[in-house]
């Protein structure tokens, strides 16, 4: 089977993206055997995951995300803004609004583009933030996990707990270039009060408006952003008032603009999406 697809970065965090809303790709080989072929950077086309637009019964269209482990997360913040480009871009969808359905509910995209109609910009309404430790989930003595003290190989860590759909656990730190973000990442992913695994993200504030961030991500590993685990971090730091509700979270592939309004509880996150290049593989 001759398959089309685009590849597509925000801010480093690559996907391969198809259309599968006939499901003919699902027809011949199983979304995580795909995804382990594709992802493979030596063997394959190489990508944190691959992402697949389907029909959707109630929505303008469905987001379908696999990691390059053969894993389906939730929902992935970078992830949806590659997707909502490929979408405009390819005509798939014609408006520059879109509702799309997730396996985190619903998720408003917006596309900003140049004088080309070429995409530049994506706005993302992510939803209100899950605190509940049952919802994320989190084993926990209290309703929330804030600053939550967790008993690692590491040794002990507080972290935050978040859900944007899919879990984040949320360590600030005195310096992120010192931090072992794979050990500790790996041993708070896996770690037994987290019963789903979790992302965890590493902190650096620099100041009320300005956060940098490292990030382990749940079956995938070190990556260069996490637009949920971003939106995840300011929350952890507005309630622990390091940070207003709006600020700028500097990632190691570059930047994401995060605004939690606190009128309708809604994540706000703006950030690029950029085509890498388009071609065709047989599977």
């Amino acid at each position: 089977m001759k398959l089309k697809f685009s590849k597509i970065e925000g801010l480093g965090n690559d996907f391969v993206i198809l259309d599968d809303r006939e499901g003919q790709i699902e027809a011949v080989i199983p979304y995580p055997d795909l995804a382990r072929k594709l992802c493979d950077r030596h063997f394959g086309i190489g990508g944190d995951g691959i992402i697949l637009a389907r029909k959707s019964m109630d929505h303008d269209i469905r987001f379908v995300i696999i990691n390059s482990d053969g894993s389906e997360p939730e929902m992935c913040g970078n992830g949806m803004r590659c997707f909502a480009m490929y979408l405009y871009e390819n005509k798939i969808l014609t408006q520059k609004s879109m509702r799309i359905e997730t396996l985190a509910g619903t998720v408003i995209s917006e596309v900003f583009v140049d004088g080309s109609n070429r995409v530049t910009s994506v706005k993302v309404d992510m939803g209100k933030p899950v605190l509940s430790a049952r919802e994320i989930p989190f084993i926990c003595d209290h309703e929330t996990g804030i600053e939550e003290v967790v008993e690692t190989s590491a040794g002990p860590l507080a972290v935050t707990t978040v859900s944007m759909g899919n879990p984040h656990a949320v360590i600030f730190v005195p310096d992120i270039t010192v931090v072992d973000v794979e050990g500790i990442g790996r041993a708070v992913e896996t770690h037994e009060r987290f019963p789903e695994k979790t992302n965890v993200e590493f902190i650096e504030v620099v100041s009320d408006i300005e956060l940098k961030m490292k990030v382990w991500e749940r079956g995938v590993g070190i990556t260069l952003a996490c637009g949920t685990g971003a939106c995840a971090c300011l929350v952890a730091a507005a309630l622990t008032k390091r940070t207003r509700n709006r600020a700028v979270i500097h990632l190691a592939g570059g930047d994401l603009d995060i605004h939690w309004d606190k009128e309708s509880g809604h994540i706000f996150k703006y950030g690029p999406a950029a085509q890498v290049f388009e071609g065709s593989i047989f599977i």
